[in-house]
């Protein structure tokens, strides 16, 4: 992924996305079903060339009931996001790196006995006429170094890409490439990930769905994310940050190898 030196991606970054999102060709189709579907990212396994172990997976859903600007606005809203996040621990905006970028804190619950996750990433997003881009990738934070009591997992690449198709209707697709770190072996992983991220994308559907209704007695002109001049988050230096990436994390969950004959979870 090319990103200028400052760390914040380019248009290219926003190019290679959408290009990924509506991308068949070394795709496999895994599921489709009512509007519904989940591929997987196929590569080739050619001598000295090293293939992460976490697959790049995409689902895509066919909204026929709200807005693409909607969508994008759930995807947005942190104080929405409490309201139908089930799965939420805690979620916070950092700071502000631009007028369409940021760095924020989100941790959520894993079933026992897992230990809960925990993930700081910068997002960027792009808004067209009738096209919404938002990209996400773990980095490093000074102030937001990994917990103990967390097991900090890496977003390789995340993010969504929402088309209208008309006033009230949009093509909402979710991508993502992401390593959840601990024990949990990949396959394991790449399984799971087939399974919840339809689930998730129903979650946000149907938060759509009621978004309006709760966005007009909440702060309804309330939206930075369009309007940067409404964003109070303090300004940041991109150049603090540096890109988390999965295979030199720092192994916090190493002590609970103590634990491990008891099912605990670990790096």
């Amino acid at each position: 992924m090319s990103r200028v030196s400052n760390i914040l991606p380019d248009e290219a970054v926003f190019v290679d996305f959408k290009k990924q999102c509506l991308a068949t060709d070394n795709w496999q189709n895994k599921y489709d079903n009512n509007g519904m579907q989940v591929w997987i990212e196929v590569r080739a396994v050619n001598k000295g060339n090293h293939v992460p172990k976490v697959h790049k997976m995409k689902c895509k859903m066919i909204v026929n009931d709200v807005s693409a600007a909607t969508m994008f606005d759930v995807l947005h809203d942190s104080r929405y996001r409490k309201k139908w996040d089930v799965t939420m621990q805690e979620s916070f905006d950092i700071a502000r790196l631009s007028a369409n970028a940021d760095v924020g804190y989100y941790s959520w619950r894993c079933p026992i006995p897992l230990k809960n996750r925990d993930v700081v990433t910068l997002r960027s997003w792009q808004v067209t006429d009738d096209e919404y881009i938002m990209v996400n990738f773990s980095v490093k934070h000074p102030k937001f170094p990994p917990r103990s009591n967390l097991v900090r997992a890496v977003s390789i690449q995340t993010g969504y890409y929402i088309k209208a198709t008309g006033p009230n209707s949009c093509l909402f697709t979710y991508l993502s490439q992401a390593d959840p770190k601990g024990s949990l072996p990949k396959w394991v992983v790449n399984k799971a990930s087939q399974v919840l991220a339809p689930k998730v994308m129903k979650s946000v559907h149907k938060a759509g769905q009621e978004y309006s209704n709760w966005k007009s007695q909440n702060s309804p002109d309330l939206k930075p994310w369009l309007h940067p001049e409404q964003n109070t988050l303090p300004m940041m230096d991109p150049a603090e940050l540096s890109i988390q990436r999965a295979d030199s994390l720092e192994n916090v969950d190493e002590s609970s190898k103590l634990d491990a004959n008891e099912g605990e979870d670990s790096s």
